[in-house]
């Protein structure tokens, strides 16, 4: 078939692909959500905070996790005010002994777990042999085995109670690998085929009560860039980033109405159709954008681990302010400062 014959074609599934990505979040009732037990890690910021205060507005009994544990307080209280029960468990995800413990303290204050939500996450920003292997592993430890620790817990729950609700937060990255991003892309798409693999897994065993959900955000303005790792000798950039109620929205919608895998929004699923027909041309277009993001025209950063290896106090609330900073430089860039005399 000629591609003058084909391209149109090829037009309509990507629109309709395009508005089944955008239509599928819809509102969520409070009723679903009040009184299920709900346990969320990397709920100190992000994406993770942005969903237990939802969580909490509806009367969900949210057990939150995070090694930031002046803050997981700080969002219990928030989670009380609403009318919802929260529960604080310091977790470092990378540790399948402090995960066994979270899964624990779930069960033994609310007698069940109904959903599970691995949403935390970390990156390294920088070409490759730039970043300290250190770091990469941090973010292997982080992503993929915090994630499988996470999933072993819940799934054994699930399997004990004959259901449940897996939710674990991919990325765009999950399908589209960005250059620069290496290490955390390869950890995206881990997370994405581990999705798959187990839900083969509970087809086999027709325990239908029990689902797993990839949800796969494109960039969003969140404390992530503040607390990646940096070695790119620029300030984090990347270019429309979507808010993250948005994504927020999509990862309680999904708790409830799950698939297995959800691109959130039209960028994302733009992203992963044009990958899936063009691979190679989608991932040279995508390492251009960031080669221009961050490092032809991002003011000068020094080189940071970030948050991989230690909490910090910066990056506290569910958005990032990266946005913003990028308006500042960006303006700041067009309207140099005359020279100091």
């Amino acid at each position: 078939m000629r591609i003058g014959r084909l391209f149109p074609r090829l037009l309509l599934a990507w629109l309709a692909l395009l508005m089944a990505g955008c239509a599928v979040v819809g509102p969520v009732r409070p009723d679903d959500v009040a009184g299920k037990t709900f346990v969320v890690t990397g709920a100190s910021s992000g994406f993770g905070r942005g969903v237990a205060q939802q969580l909490g507005a509806m009367r969900a009994n949210v057990v939150l996790a995070a090694r930031r544990t002046d803050l997981l307080q700080e969002v219990g209280t928030q989670v009380a005010a609403a009318g919802g029960q929260a529960l604080v468990v310091t977790t470092d995800v990378a540790r399948p002994e402090e995960m066994a413990r979270l899964a624990q303290a779930a069960v033994a204050r609310f007698g069940r777990i109904d959903v599970w939500i691995n949403n935390a996450a970390v990156g390294a920003i920088g070409r490759f042999e730039d970043i300290p292997v250190a770091d990469h592993a941090r973010v292997i430890d982080v992503n993929v085995k915090g994630v499988i620790h996470g999933s072993h817990v819940a799934m054994r729950q699930f399997r004990a109670q004959g259901q449940g609700s897996l939710v674990n937060i991919g990325s765009v990255e999950s399908e589209v690998p960005l250059a620069y991003h290496a290490s955390y892309s390869a950890s995206k798409a881990a997370v994405l085929s581990l999705g798959r693999a187990l839900n083969e897994e509970i087809r086999l065993s027709g325990q239908t009560g029990i689902s797993v959900s990839t949800v796969m955000p494109w960039a969003t303005d969140t404390p992530f860039f503040t607390h990646a790792a940096n070695y790119s000798g620029g300030t984090p950039r990347m270019v429309l980033f979507d808010d993250p109620q948005k994504v927020v929205d999509a990862i309680v919608w999904v708790s409830l109405h799950p698939r297995e895998e959800l691109p959130v929004g039209w960028k994302a699923s733009l992203a992963t159709f044009s990958h899936w027909l063009a691979p190679d041309l989608t991932e040279r277009i995508s390492a251009d954008i960031v080669q221009r993001q961050q490092f032809d025209t991002a003011p000068p950063a020094p080189p940071t681990a970030g948050s991989l290896h230690a909490p910090m106090r910066e990056g506290r609330a569910i958005e990032g302010g990266v946005r913003e900073r990028m308006q500042r430089e960006d303006a700041a860039r067009r309207d140099p400062a005359p020279p100091q005399r």
